[in-house]
Parts: C-alpha cells; structure tokens; sequence
C-alpha cells in the first residue's frame, strides 16, 4: 500500500495560473486597506476587483 501522503487535502478549485503585477506604493497601500478592513487576502481582493470589472462590461 502507498504511504499517505501529509498535508491539505485537494481543493475542489485548483488554482494554477499565476499573475505577478507591478504596483506603486500608492495602490499597494490600497490593497493593504482593503485586506485589512475586509479581512481578505490579497489574491481575494484582487480576484474580487477583478469579478467586480467583470460584471460591469456586460452591464
């Protein structure tokens, strides 16, 4: 039998792809903003910005 393997379990949504983006310190300081007051990461607040600009091209 194989040995069990140690850490998280599979994610039903895998996350793959990554995205490096180039900020200056202004919109860094946004972003911590909203990390802070939304109680987010980073990666939750960008996703979230970028459903946001989404939803409003088909509107």
């Amino acid at each position: 039998m194989a040995p069990k393997k140690a850490g998280r379990p599979p994610s039903d949504e895998t996350m793959t792809d990554r995205l490096f983006v180039r900020v200056n310190k202004e919109t860094l300081d946004k972003l911590n903003e909203c990390t802070q007051e939304l109680e987010l990461s980073r990666s939750d607040v960008v996703r979230k910005g970028i459903d946001m600009v989404h939803e409003s091209l088909k509107r």
